[in-house]
């Protein structure tokens, strides 16, 4: 798999993913905090389907 997200889009992708999922565990307790999933498994993966259909790459160096 192609990595086509930097550095600083997966910490932002990380941090915004744990902030969705603390809404199911300390906020109000709604099951939409579950999207913060999609967030933390991109990261996670450092592939972005949505970038790679548009043809988009944070990364500084590609693994083209």
């Amino acid at each position: 798999m192609t990595v086509n997200i930097g550095i600083v889009d997966r910490s932002i992708r990380a941090i915004v993913g744990v902030a969705l999922l603390a809404l199911v565990v300390i906020g109000p307790g709604s099951l939409w905090g579950l999207i913060g999933l999609i967030p933390l498994a991109t990261a996670a993966m450092g592939n972005c389907p949505a970038y790679s259909l548009i043809g988009i790459s944070t990364c500084k160096t590609s693994n083209r």
